[in-house]
């Protein structure tokens, strides 16, 4: 795939805006730890909700849903509930208010609200949560940034890029390689400017991603009206589901069905109540001390806390499967063309099959 130099202008004003950002908003970040950590509890609830949906919206976990959609179809829409989706209604009506009530600072501090600010086993805890979070981090950053490398390989071939880099990088480590400079940028903007550029940069972030999502959307609808439609196994446009899951893809895409048995969803009405056992559990648990709970603990007040976990699946939700619905019927309607390309020596990599389906978006849209 090669981009156009309109293309690469969009990347590269977005790239050197974030940079900007963080540049700017430096002076108010370093004020006070509020300002830096909590944007001084002067951000409008929408925007923190902007941030906080734009920063779910991650480019490895659209991949893998992409692919369950294409294998399973409507019936993904419950895969994800391994995470509780419906947490963000929990954090709304109850969780939110309570966070935001405690005033503290961070998910440590907010443990001595909780459970008493003296005693070794208070002390004890404060460090778990430290260290739980910044592992978190990190797993976080190795999550994303690999599945962004991937992506990022297709527009930009390494072939191209090699001669302007005065090292040499291991073919399979040239995902890492780009994953590693993105990351850099958005360490960049958000170190430098705390709260206050992390919510702008993200709200940015959700306006491109909206105008991207609702695009492909519209595209696949009308590849679809041309098309006619896809060629799919019985059940697969139902969302609903009983003890087991009766896909059958035999003669369609016949390692689909090997895809179905690797992952252990056939019976998925055992496998869908374990997953809405352990959503719940997760929530009553309370929060994490991730991003999410620092948005909330960021909040103008408790009644604005909970208007911005509500407001974050109204947001995201449409938003974010109107592309992992357009590229998997994109994929559907086009999938002979792609076939012989997505082969390993296991079979389908289907990994790689959601990284040719952005190939074929573009080749689509030029």
């Amino acid at each position: 795939m090669k981009l156009q130099f309109f293309d690469i202008v969009i990347i590269l004003t977005y790239l050197i805006t974030m940079v900007v950002i963080g540049w700017v908003l430096r002076k108010k970040a370093r004020q006070n730890k509020e300002n830096y950590l909590m944007g001084g509890k002067s951000l409008p609830w929408y925007m923190l909700g902007l941030s906080d949906a734009s920063d779910m919206f991650d480019i490895s976990g659209t991949m893998w849903m992409v692919s369950l959609c294409f294998v399973y179809g409507l019936k993904s829409i419950w895969i994800p509930w391994l995470w509780p989706v419906f947490n963000q209604v929990f954090l709304m009506m109850f969780l939110s208010r309570w966070l935001r009530r405690s005033n503290a600072t961070t998910g440590a501090e907010w443990l001595a609200g909780r459970f008493g600010a003296a005693g070794k086993a208070v002390r004890s805890s404060h460090n778990i949560v430290v260290a739980f979070a910044l592992l978190s981090c990190l797993g976080f950053l190795a999550y994303g940034f690999v599945g962004l490398g991937k992506f990022m390989e297709i527009f930009f071939p390494w072939d191209i890029i090699q001669p302007y880099i005065p090292f040499a990088v291991p073919a399979e480590y040239v995902p890492h390689f780009y994953g590693i400079v993105l990351t850099l940028f958005a360490m960049f903007y958000s170190i430098l400017g705390g709260m206050h550029s992390i919510v702008l940069g993200d709200v940015i972030k959700y306006c491109i991603m909206t105008v991207a999502c609702i695009s492909i959307g519209v595209i696949a609808v009308i590849h679809l009206h041309k098309s006619g439609s896809p060629n799919v196994p019985e059940g697969w446009l139902d969302p609903f589901f009983g003890a087991r899951l009766d896909l059958d893809w035999t003669g369609i895409v016949n390692e689909a069905n090997k895809k179905i048995e690797e992952d252990g969803f056939s019976l998925f009405g055992i496998f869908f109540m374990m997953m809405l056992f352990k959503g719940i559990f997760a929530s009553l648990a309370g929060p994490a001390p991730n991003y999410d709970m620092q948005k909330i603990l960021s909040t103008r007040s408790p009644q604005e806390a909970s208007k911005m976990s509500g407001f974050v699946s109204i947001i995201l939700l449409p938003i974010r499967y109107s592309m992992v619905m357009g590229l998997t019927i994109l994929a559907l309607l086009y999938y002979p063309q792609i076939s012989g390309e997505i082969q390993s020596a296991h079979g389908v990599d289907f990994e790689k099959y959601c990284r040719q389906r952005s190939i074929l978006l573009s080749r689509l849209v030029y």
